[in-house]
């Protein structure tokens, strides 16, 4: 499968580069960042470009390929609700419109995150605007479309956050790792297992459209 990566340089998005290049099953990585990822793959390509609300400069490059899994945002930690949505919201649905114009066969995963609320009505805004984005996402006309919900995820020693307060926290629970796998295994992924549970709904499919943390471990195993 030829696979497009958004978010490469962030900590689930290099987890799940490093898994689609180690893995039989993926041919070509396509990866569209704002900079370089500084990785060098045979099966990698690698497109820098600044603009996500205009991608025409790159538009042919977009086409042939079987999934894109899009793990490109932002925190919602101190950003009004406009700003939040126009990265989360704005963003991925201009970018996922432009890749289904040359892509209509193409499974479009998107990273959303465990208490999104798909009613779109709740208090918490992150989880208001994320349930937007997934509601919106299956509606386009995709051959499939899957948000994946992992809940405290444990990144692999090559694909660190790239947030300061991220790598803070991580840092300390990442001490408490195996404790906290003990207590909540069901919420508790690595970027790896993210990246396997990605590929096999690409090529398997999933009977819920909302992956939660839960699923993307059996997924990961199968």
């Amino acid at each position: 499968m030829n696979i497009i990566i958004t978010g490469a340089t962030g900590m689930v998005g290099k987890g799940v580069l490093l898994t689609c290049l180690s893995n039989e099953a993926v041919e070509s990585v396509l990866v569209i960042n704002r900079k370089p990822v500084g990785i060098e793959h045979p099966k990698l390509r690698e497109i820098i470009h600044s603009d996500f609300f205009d991608l025409s400069s790159i538009r042919e490059k977009l086409s042939g390929y079987d999934a894109c899994f899009f793990s490109l945002g932002i925190s919602s930690f101190r950003q009004s609700e406009e700003t939040y949505t126009r990265i989360t919201y704005d963003m991925t649905m201009n970018f996922a419109k432009e890749l289904l114009q040359s892509n209509k066969e193409m499974t479009f995963i998107y990273v959303s995150g465990t208490g999104t609320d798909s009613t779109e009505k709740g208090r918490t805004m992150w989880a208001r605007v994320k349930g937007k984005t997934e509601n919106d996402l299956f509606k386009l006309g995709f051959k499939d479309a899957y948000a994946f919900r992992p809940a405290y995820i444990k990144p692999e020693p090559d694909a660190p956050s790239s947030t300061p307060v991220y790598r803070f926290l991580l840092g300390t629970f990442g001490i408490l790792h195996p404790v906290i796998k003990f207590l909540l295994p069901k919420y508790t992924t690595t970027t790896a297992q993210i990246g396997r549970a990605m590929i096999a709904v690409v090529k398997n499919g999933f009977e819920r459209k909302q992956v939660e943390s839960a699923d993307i471990i059996q997924l990961a195993e199968r």
